[in-house]
């Protein structure tokens, strides 16, 4: 079984293979920035891994892994204009560095390219799978971001919403890219959602963990500010959970109030820690790793493909970045 690093290293070099038109630059140019500017590569990882542990070799799954992972990288370019961000990756996003134009038409581009990525099948019922799959996954994200959007203007959300909002979100990617992995190995349908479950079970305690670091990480190795969420009001589990428990009704005081960024930070971290929001919210991004962990227990597979699997699910819990 290969090692997340090495799987890794072939989806970067793959990606630094790419080859552009060099016309028009303005176009190519914030793509090609985009998908260099590093990241986990987790859903291509992960798309190879579970082809590997069903004893397939990884070119038979390696077009739809780059797909995958370009459009994951699309939803960020276009979510950094939507939420007005700064950096990613410790960058500049592409709007800052271009403009907002550049970055949604080169978005709209991205979005292109992972479809072509993943329509490259030569086998006519593996690539029309590989496609509804795809498109599947790419309307719930959709549905996700508008939940996350019209979140912004409710103080009604409730945890159970929001956990159904980075489901769609976050999670039905990976667990795509693992049921694509799966689907490209020639699994059966059992195994095939088998992988999926797990995958979406990753992508949960993967989001919660990303919550949690946006207030407590550290800004050099998260790779963005610190408390973004807190300033911007961010419907996080961390912040709805603080409006349900808050008796005091300090958590709504702050909401849209105008206090000086700083100050807002620190209150609304001392609510977090008055009601241990911290504690809880790792006792859930457990619960999700272990429900990953059980699917993989089950699994027909041998023990490195296995272990493989469960070392990721529980470095998803203790990641700090």
């Amino acid at each position: 079984m290969y090692t997340v690093s090495q799987l890794s290293d072939i989806i970067n070099s793959k990606i630094s293979e790419m080859k552009y038109p060099e016309a028009p630059a303005g176009l190519y140019a914030p793509i090609q920035y985009t998908l260099e500017g590093g990241g986990k590569r987790l859903r291509p990882v992960l798309a190879l891994a579970v082809c590997s542990a069903l004893g397939c070799r990884l070119d038979k799954v390696i077009n739809q892994a780059l797909g995958i992972e370009i459009f994951h990288n699309f939803t960020l370019l276009h979510d950094d204009v939507m939420d007005n961000a700064d950096t990613r990756r410790g960058r500049p996003t592409v709007h800052r560095r271009w403009d907002i134009p550049t970055a949604i038409l080169s978005g709209d581009a991205m979005l292109t390219m992972a479809t072509q990525y993943i329509a490259d099948v030569d086998d006519d019922k593996l690539k029309s799978e590989a496609i509804a799959l795809f498109n599947k996954t790419a309307m719930e994200i959709y549905e996700g971001q508008q939940y996350d959007m019209d979140f912004e203007s409710r103080t009604d959300v409730n945890v159970n919403e929001y956990m159904n909002m980075i489901r769609l979100k976050t999670s039905v990617l990976i667990g795509c890219a693992c049921e694509m992995g799966a689907l490209m190995a020639g699994a059966s349908e059992n195994i095939r959602k088998s992988f999926y479950r797990y995958g979406e079970k990753l992508g949960l305690a993967f989001q919660l963990q990303d919550d949690y670091l946006d207030t407590y990480g550290d800004p050099l190795k998260f790779g963005k500010q610190i408390g973004g969420d807190i300033l911007n009001d961010k419907k996080t589990w961390l912040l709805i959970s603080a409006i349900e428990q808050d008796e005091t009704d300090e958590t709504r005081s702050l909401i849209g109030s105008g206090v000086l960024p700083e100050t807002k930070i620190k209150r609304m971290k001392a609510v977090y820690g008055r009601l241990n929001l911290s504690t809880k919210c790792h006792e859930l991004i457990e619960k999700f790793v272990n429900e990953a962990i059980s699917i993989v227990e089950h699994l027909v597979i041998d023990d490195d493909a296995k272990s493989f699997f469960i070392n990721l699910a529980r470095k998803s819990a203790t990641r700090d970045h």
